[in-house]
């Protein structure tokens, strides 16, 4: 970029893509542990399903969707790069905590510190590669970063079982806690802030708060996104569970069937998401939530099918469909909330849309398919909590409804 001194490549487009790439790929590893960890917690600490699915989601959505707002203010203020780095170091320590957690209550708090740490890492990302790279490549720049989904999230289903089998599931968090914790401080001596507008010239929060509450299409894309992430977060924590529980495999199974499926189609469906959206959505802004419509539409009916499968191969089978669909949603509605508002708005605006879209799917998504478990084990036994996979992966079908009716409206609202 103009004005940067190769000595300063941190600061570059790329350099700055792949740490922050790198973090969240730490982000997802941290956030999703817990899924393919959760048989063992449960049978340690005597947990219910409905318990197992509060620590998955409310006690990581609690804080982690609330304190967005807050820290997203702090980033566009006093240095996006520096909340950041604060806030990996924090989430990784209390990652780290969870490995000594002897009850649901402990195990809660150190959920909740989890949240409140990762509530600093997304917003500040989304505006530090908004202001980054040129509008015709911002939907590919941030699937890029969001390729720290499946990418973490593989990790952690692949790390976490290996070391909770070999030692067991308390060292697991602690050791890929610490790993998180290494890479705090090589972030933040290399990726550096631009100079940010005066403090005077920063709108204050309400000002941001009424320009978006004040666009329909703000509200159609959150709640739509949130609609799909509470199927997305939901299946994705019960999923280890429900291959353990109804297809007879082991916790090192559970791990790889879900590593290859996120290596496998996760990140194609990120990336094909960033670039249809870039596509489609450069000469109609309306393609921004088209495409990941038509991914949430066929996503539902296949993820069922996948749940109700007679056998894991043939579960693996269908699911490497939905598996990439359900992320190619990540690049284009991202894109689309960054130019609701001006520059200078992007983190507040982002930390918003996070708190809707993570109060409804992760906040409840793992909550809801515990209970639905619960609810029917008297009448399916084992098959319960395959029947509250199924029938929760019907919210896609919302979500896709909600991303077509705001298509039209982003022509109208979109800032260039």
């Amino acid at each position: 970029m103009a004005g940067e001194t190769q000595a300063d490549g941190a600061t570059r487009p790329g350099a700055v893509l792949a740490m922050l790439l790198a973090v969240y790929s730490f982000n997802f590893l941290d956030r999703q542990i817990l899924s393919i960890l959760a048989q063992p917690v449960k049978a340690d600490l005597g947990l219910s399903d409905a318990q197992m699915g509060a620590l998955g989601g409310l006690a990581f959505a609690l804080f982690y969707a609330t304190m967005a707002i807050p820290l997203g203010l702090v980033a566009d203020r006093k240095g996006r790069a520096r909340v950041i780095a604060i806030s990996l170091a924090v989430w990784s320590l209390f990652t780290a905590l969870c490995g000594m957690a002897g009850s649901f209550t402990q195990m809660f708090l150190c959920r909740l510190g989890v949240g409140v740490g990762e509530a600093g890492g997304v917003a500040p990302s989304y505006a530090l590669i908004t202001e980054r790279f040129p509008p015709e490549r911002r939907a590919r720049a941030i699937a890029v970063y969001s390729l720290g989904i499946p990418l973490g999230s593989a990790a952690g289903a692949l790390f976490g079982a290996a070391i909770a089998a070999a030692v067991d599931w308390r060292a697991a968090f602690m050791v890929l806690g610490l790993a998180g914790l290494v890479l705090a401080l090589p972030f933040h001596l290399s990726v550096r802030d631009k100079p940010l507008p005066p403090a005077a010239d920063a709108a204050p929060a309400s000002a941001v708060f009424r320009r978006l509450a004040g666009q329909p299409v703000f509200w159609l894309l959150s709640f739509g996104a949130g609609a799909g992430s509470l199927c997305g977060y939901g299946l994705a924590f019960w999923l280890p569970a429900l291959l353990q529980r109804s297809f007879g495999l082991t916790l090192m199974q559970a791990g790889q069937f879900i590593g290859a499926q996120l290596l496998l189609t996760g990140m194609a469906g990120v990336l094909a998401g960033g670039i249809l959206g870039d596509r489609l959505g450069h000469g109609d802004r309306a393609g921004y939530a088209r495409v990941p419509a038509i991914a949430y539409l066929l996503s539902g009916p296949l993820f069922a099918a996948a749940f109700m499968a007679p056998s894991a191969m043939l579960a693996f089978v269908i699911l490497l469909a939905p598996s990439g669909l359900a992320y190619v949603w990540l690049g284009p509605v991202i894109t689309a909330i960054q130019h609701l508002v001006p520059p200078q708005e992007r983190a507040t605006a982002s930390a918003c849309f996070l708190l809707v879209n993570n109060g409804v799917g992760l906040g409840f998504g793992s909550l809801v398919i515990g209970k639905l478990s619960d609810h029917f084990t008297a009448s399916h036994g084992e098959g319960a909590l395959r029947l509250a996979m199924a029938l929760t992966a019907g919210s896609y079908l919302i979500a896709a409804l909600l991303m077509l009716l705001a298509a039209p409206r982003l022509r109208a609202a979109w800032r260039d």
